[in-house]
Formats: structure tokens, C-alpha cells, sequence
């Protein structure tokens, strides 16, 4: 009864990087030139893929469904982030930012699975090259496309459902520069013992099993790999693998340390710091490796410029 009694909280407040507030216009052109990147950078990744026939693989097929979905990733975040340094305004409303988490919640849950399906491309690649074409046909790809995105809503919308029933009647502060869940979570005064619990089985269920999936696979990759007798032959075959293996690496990496340390006054700065990584630094780097590493995507990007086609 005295918590219904509470006046209802509708509007939070986004502390993100408030201690650098006298560093705003510097944040403001930093963060503006990171999204322009991204946005161009992922968006040439995918008009190449579209664009050359010699891009028509799965890999690329993958890739180019990456670069769509760093684009919706970081649109989801960015342009309020420079808003707010344009405005001052740092208040979101409890309804804007569910839906900001839930399309953050989904777009992470949908990268783990295409990390994870274009990894499985890898090792089908070099474990299993003569059985490649036949598994990796056209269907096949389109399927497991469907399953990645399909999954990664259904897994954020399972967590929003529950979310929402929250009720935010204290404190309005969210000392992080996007609604993520824990710290959500920490300002409802309803129970959140079940909403914490329906959080780590999500993450279980619709995270874990395709990071357990890409490490699988990159175990026998590399043993793979060793077992080639020349050094250029496992230059050669790591070289065709590396650039996935990076973007997995710093991926998975920032959000391990995120959501796996503890949520403690100490870690908070540390928790954001990782945070940016994972969520704004990775969609725009993950261009930049897969086309300064690629001859192919190179090549493509070249054609494209020169308006010619490659023979």
C-alpha cells in the first residue's frame, strides 16, 4: 500500500558522461565523427556485398548482414547521445527507454548469432572444405540469417515484457549514457529478484549457447591450423579467419567484462568505459578490419569507385 502510494516515476535522468562536462563540444565532435564512420563505413560494406558478384558468398552474405545490423545498432544510441550534448538535456522518458533497451537487448542477442553462424563458416572453410558447398548453400544461409535476427528480438522481447511491469517510484538517475538493464533494475521499487532471474535465463538461453558455439569453433579451427606442416600454409589458412577472430575477440571480450564483473560502486566507471567499446567502438571498427584486411573487399571498394566491374 505505501508503495502504491508513491508518486510514479515517468522520466529518467542519464548521468553518462557527466563527468566530463566541460568537455562537451569535444565529446559532442568525437562521438558525431564515430557515428558519420560507422554509418558510411558498414553502409559500404553492405553496398559492396550487394554490388559484386564476387562478393556473392556466404561469408560475405554474413558480413553484409553484420554492416546492416551495426548500422541499426549504433543509430539506436548515437543520435540521442549527440542530441543530448547539443541540448543539455539529459531526461528520457520510462516508456523511451524501455524501447531503447529492448532494440540495444536485440541488436547485442542478434550480433552473438551471426558471430556465431559466420564463425561455423570458418570452420566449415578450413575443417570441412569439401563438404562447404553443399552445406553452406543459399537456404541454408538465408535460415540462419532469419534464426539470428528472430532470436535476438524474441530473446529481448521476452525481457521487456517482464521489465515493463516494473514499477519506478524512488531515485531517476541512471549513471550510464544508455538504458541498460541492471541499472534500470536498480531504480524500481517493486521486487526484482524474478526480473534479475529472468535476465541471467535469457542470457542463457539466447546468448550463451552461440558464444559457446564460436568458441567451439575456433577451439578446432586452431587445432585445424596447427596441424598444417608449413608455416606459409598456416599463414595463409589463420589469415582467412583472423579478421572474424578480432571482431569475436573484442566483442565478446567488452561484454564479458561488463555484465560478468560485479555491479559495484568501484567497477561502474569500468563497467561504461567497456560499455562504449562493445556498443559504439566495435560497429564502426568492425568495417575497417574486415575491408583493410580483405583483398577482396579492397578490390570491390576499388571497382565501385572506378564505376567498372571486376573480370
Amino acid at each position: 500500500m505505501e508503495s502504491k502510494n508513491q508518486s510514479q516515476t515517468s522520466e529518467f535522468i542519464l548521468l553518462g558522461f557527466g563527468d566530463l562536462q566541460e568537455r562537451k563540444a569535444a565529446l559532442f565532435l568525437l562521438f558525431l565523427l564515430i557515428y558519420l564512420l560507422t554509418i558510411t563505413g558498414n553502409f559500404l560494406i553492405a553496398l559492396l556485398v550487394a554490388y559484386d558478384k564476387h562478393l556473392h558468398t556466404p561469408m560475405y552474405f554474413f558480413l553484409g548482414n553484420l554492416s546492416c545490423l551495426e548500422i541499426c545498432y549504433s543509430s539506436t544510441l548515437l543520435p540521442r547521445i549527440l542530441a543530448s550534448f547539443i541540448s543539455g538535456n539529459y531526461v528520457i522518458s520510462v516508456n523511451v527507454c524501455l524501447v531503447q533497451h529492448y532494440f540495444v537487448g536485440a541488436f547485442l542477442a542478434v550480433e552473438c548469432y551471426l558471430l556465431s553462424v559466420m564463425s561455423y563458416d570458418r570452420y566449415l572453410a578450413i575443417c570441412k572444405p569439401l563438404h562447404y558447398n553443399t552445406k553452406m548453400n543459399g537456404r541454408f544461409c538465408l535460415l540462419m540469417v532469419i534464426v539470428s535476427w528472430v532470436n535476438g528480438f524474441l530473446g529481448s522481447t521476452l525481457t521487456i515484457a517482464n521489465m515493463s511491469q516494473l514499477d519506478f517510484c524512488g531515485p531517476n538517475e541512471i549513471d550510464h549514457f544508455f538504458c541498460d538493464s541492471f541499472p534500470i533494475i536498480d531504480l524500481s521499487c517493486s521486487d526484482t529478484h524474478v526480473m534479475k532471474m529472468v535476465i541471467y535465463i535469457v542470457a542463457s538461453v539466447f546468448t550463451f549457447p552461440p558464444f559457446m558455439f564460436t568458441l567451439i569453433s575456433y577451439v578446432l579451427i586452431i587445432r585445424a591450423i596447427l596441424q598444417i606442416a608449413s608455416t606459409t600454409g598456416k599463414q595463409k589458412t589463420f589469415s582467412t579467419c583472423s579478421s572474424h577472430l578480432f571482431v569475436v575477440t573484442l566483442y565478446y571480450g567488452s561484454v564479458v567484462i561488463v555484465y560478468a564483473l560485479p555491479h559495484t560502486d568501484r567497477l561502474k566507471e569500468l563497467n561504461k568505459i567497456f560499455s562504449v567499446a562493445y556498443t559504439i567502438l566495435t560497429p564502426l571498427v568492425n568495417p575497417l578490419i574486415y575491408s583493410l584486411r580483405n583483398k577482396e573487399v579492397k578490390k570491390a571498394l576499388a571497382c565501385l569507385l572506378l564505376g567498372r566491374s571486376q573480370t
